[in-house]
């Protein structure tokens, strides 16, 4: 017990402003959706980051969200308009799957209740993006794949700022991956380059096994570069990455064009053109180039082998029967701020009255010295495959109370309506505590991770968390 705490009532009040900006609203969770083997694989594609600025048009249909309403049986690229019909068409006609365009004006979600949000689909589809994702976008992405969902990037070369808002589709990507609020340190094992490569074949490598190479749309032997860039992989972050078609005289770690990874449950692809995708059809007044059906490369079997080796990452898209070993929560350290989480005004802090175990930001819930409560919470899947799932955190309790026998002020934490475990000013301690407990029955489910504290009429105890976390395998 630490006598004479300063109470949360006398923190200044910009402190306490800064700690009102640091109180966001997490993603909401949505009810699990559930597979069946006659379900076809689920297909997002972009089209809310300026997809058609200029003269790109990396959509699969003009009928958004639902292609089918341009044509509800397509047989032909041209039945359906868009640079990306042939691809849409493609795997329209396999009967395997069901496909949708999240519009412009659209925002990218994961676990809401939109027909379109990430929890919906298998796959997303992110081609040659030209807007910066929100930050809520962003976690949203990193978290569906982290569940188990395929992501598909393609880049174009730097420099291709179609819509003149200052970024390319190099800047966007690489944004996504170095700058959101589950994972920025290399999440996915590569970096785009920022280079404009003219012209150039790309060969793949020799792999007899791997699927997007040799899979059921065909065999993969070289792609296009028609001004494009290349990817720089880093295996050491991200042991999983590996390049399947390099730049002409690349290989290793440099130069890759195509490349795929695994993050989480799911798996994620890199193509560093949007030419080879571009089939030469689209809306009157484009200028594009079809790359689709170009003799030289094998674009199209790429492209399909690709989306049916991402959509094959789990069977539910998020909540499949695969699990990698992984950390789920969203800015563990709270070094983001309020980033991930929903908490109470203020208990997201930097404050210097009560110090983080790491960093400079903690949960600090209660502490006032009078009647209060306080909440923190984030919403997680645990991939049905994950046979451990430990949800720990460390925790510090301080209290100006001299009682040795009552509880006057508690913490209770809890995963969804369960109570995993509730604390008092009666555990009192000097530092930081790691608590931990074993979420495995919630594999294959959404579930809610929530600190309440709930502090009596009079004299101060604090409830400091640091450094959460949710580790599957």
């Amino acid at each position: 017990m630490l006598g004479s705490a300063p109470t949360r009532r006398g923190l200044t009040a910009s402190a306490a402003a800064l700690g009102a900006l640091l109180a966001v609203t997490a993603v909401q969770a949505a009810t699990p959706t559930t597979a069946h083997a006659a379900t076809p694989h689920r297909v997002l594609f972009d089209n809310a980051h300026a997809e058609t600025a200029g003269n790109a048009d990396w959509v699969i249909g003009t009928s958004q969200p639902d292609p089918l309403g341009e044509d509800a049986t397509p047989s032909a690229e041209t039945d359906w308009t868009g640079a990306l019909s042939s691809w849409g068409v493609a795997l329209q006609r396999t009967g395997a799957y069901a496909l949708k365009t999240l519009p412009s004006g659209g925002s990218i979600t994961y676990g809401t209740s939109s027909a379109t949000d990430l929890k919906n689909f298998d796959t997303f589809v992110l081609p040659e993006p030209n807007v910066l994702l929100t930050t809520a976008e962003k976690t949203a992405v990193m978290k569906f794949v982290q569940a188990g969902g395929g992501l598909f990037l393609v880049s174009d070369h730097t420099g291709a700022d179609r819509n003149n808002d200052g970024e390319d589709a190099v800047e966007v990507i690489n944004d996504l991956m170095s700058n959101n609020s589950v994972d920025s340190t290399d999440p996915f094992g590569f970096s785009v380059d920022t280079l404009s490569i003219a012209s150039d074949y790309p060969k793949a490598i020799t792999d007899s096994t791997n699927a997007v190479l040799h899979g059921s749309f065909g065999t993969v032997s070289k792609s296009l570069i028609a001004s494009g860039t290349t990817a720089t992989l880093k295996p050491a972050d991200n042991s999983s990455v590996k390049g399947l078609l390099y730049r002409t005289g690349y290989s290793g770690t440099t130069g890759a064009f195509f490349a795929t990874s695994t993050f989480g449950s799911g798996r994620v692809a890199f193509w560093g053109d949007s030419s080879p995708i571009d089939d030469g059809t689209g809306a009157s007044g484009n200028t594009l180039y079809d790359g689709w059906n170009d003799s030289g490369a094998t674009n199209a079997a790429l492209a399909l082998n690709a989306t049916e080796w991402l959509s094959g990452a789990t069977g539910s898209g998020g909540g499949g029967g695969t699990c990698a070993a992984a950390q789920l929560l969203g800015n563990p350290g709270f070094e983001s701020g309020g980033t991930a989480w929903t908490a109470s005004s203020g208990v997201i802090t930097d404050s210097a009255d009560q110090a983080a175990r790491t960093g400079s930001y903690k949960a600090w819930l209660d502490g006032y010295g009078s009647a209060h409560t306080d909440t923190l919470a984030q919403t997680v899947t645990i991939p049905a495959g994950c046979t451990t799932a430990t949800f720990s955190f460390y925790l510090h309790v301080d209290t100006d109370e001299t009682t040795t026998t009552t509880a006057y002020d508690k913490l209770t934490v809890a995963a969804g309506s369960t109570t995993l475990a509730t604390y008092s000013n009666l555990n009192a301690n000097s530092g930081y505590t790691l608590k931990s407990f074993s979420l495995a029955g919630f594999a294959g489910q959404t579930v809610t991770v929530k600190f309440t504290g709930t502090e009596g009429s009079q004299i101060q105890t604090s409830f400091v968390i640091d450094d959460t976390a949710l580790t599957v395998s």
